[in-house]
């Protein structure tokens, strides 16, 4: 009976994992979790389900949105769990603003637990759910149109290993206040006895060559590893050279602030990130920026693009421009991008970044961190051979 919705479901897989293998032997468990992956969607396995009955307590490990009738067939030992259980099963089913930018009202019906704020059952007529479209690759007819693109991790520059040099400015600059590492007078009072100031005179007391020491040794195991991952300790007198500079020249004390708070992990990570930029800075021009590949997923596509969505703001592509079929607006100026590149003559494809993958990594401190421009951010190929940009 459900030839055609497994067939589909088979050609998925193989679209999806290319292992036509798995795909001619599917299991009964492989089905039966299809169809509840796939519940009342049209043309899916589960398309037919309309109604699936949880016969356990609503409680922590339930996260579901669709729960519409919570039927009390035990006894409760606490009013809370009663509670518990009702906190779960009003889920809201769906987000969506309606005209008044307010949300739908939304019911469930509680039968058999007992509740001295119930009120009178309310009924409610049945709101039609909205349109939901699948966003996708339309393949195999606009595989021409495929985008690829690199997934970076992060960005290299070969450095020289003979002798390090380096060009320190305004970014150099480490500024230590307040704001930045924390209070640097306390008071400690009781309720009764003397009052105390404390303070941070005591890091004073460090001495110069201890604290150049210690950020060295911390530059040189975060920033100068080989690609087996060893520290390259032949470097270290170098770095220490230059760490020595940047103290001298680019570390700035405010508000009773000392120089040996530069021990304390995130404030060397800053003054590490700091030294070195200005190395790498004095190597611009001379040595190559290489970018860091995602070692298990290096290379991303416009392939791999499927969602659904109920959005009603966006724009059917042109089967000769984009192999995405639909385009998810957040603006209006994002529908006057996608009529420009369709009639461009020199637009080859284009795509929004819209559960692409494409992302930008940068560092904060000792943090890698990532940010996934999304409603900015478009990709763009035009007729020139390889030229790509966004």
């Amino acid at each position: 009976m459900a030839g055609p919705e497994i067939e589909r479901f088979r050609r998925e897989i193989i679209e999806r994992t290319g292992d036509r293998r798995q795909a001619d032997n599917l299991s009964d468990q492989a089905l039966l979790r299809e169809v509840m992956n796939t519940v009342g969607k049209p043309d899916q396995l589960g398309e037919s389900i309309r109604c699936v009955v949880s016969v356990s307590m609503l409680t922590e490990g339930w996260d579901a949105n669709t729960v519409t009738h919570v039927l009390g067939v035990r006894a409760f030992g606490t009013q809370l769990l009663c509670e518990q259980v009702i906190g779960r099963a009003l889920r809201r089913q769906s987000y969506e603003l309606n005209e008044d930018n307010l949300f739908n009202v939304e019911y469930a019906d509680v039968l058999g637990i007992p509740f001295d704020f119930a009120t009178k059952p309310v009924v409610v007529k049945p709101i039609a759910p909205r349109e939901t479209i699948q966003v996708k690759a339309v393949r195999p007819d606009r595989d021409a149109l495929e985008i690829r693109f690199p997934r970076v991790e992060g960005y290299r520059v070969e450095l020289p290993e003979e002798r390090l040099s380096a060009e320190f400015n305004g970014d150099s600059v480490l500024e230590l206040t307040p704001d930045l590492v924390g209070p640097s007078i306390t008071q400690n009072a009781g309720i009764i006895g003397e009052v105390v100031d404390l303070n941070l005179k005591h890091l004073g007391d460090l001495r110069h060559s201890t604290l150049l020491f210690h950020l060295t040794q911390r530059l040189l195991y975060t920033k100068w590893r080989d690609p087996d991952g060893e520290a390259q300790l032949h470097l270290f007198g170098q770095l220490k050279r230059l760490t020595k500079q940047w103290l001298d020249t680019c570390l700035v004390c405010k508000g009773g602030t000392y120089p040996a708070q530069l021990m304390y992990q995130e404030l060397a990570d800053m003054a590490c990130e700091r030294i070195a930029a200005g190395i790498v800075r004095a190597e611009l021009g001379k040595r190559p920026i290489k970018a860091v590949l995602d070692p298990y997923n290096p290379t991303g596509s416009t392939i791999h693009v499927k969602f659904n969505t109920s959005k009603t703001e966006r724009w059917e592509t042109d089967a000769r421009r984009c192999h995405i079929n639909w385009v998810i607006l957040d603006s209006d100026w994002e529908a006057e991008f996608c009529r420009v590149a369709q009639s461009h003559p020199k637009v080859k494809a284009y795509v929004k970044n819209h559960n692409l993958g494409l992302e930008v990594p940068y560092r904060y401190g000792s943090e890698t961190r990532s940010t996934s421009p999304t409603s900015s951010c478009w990709w763009t190929m035009d007729a020139a051979p390889k030229t790509r940009c966004i």
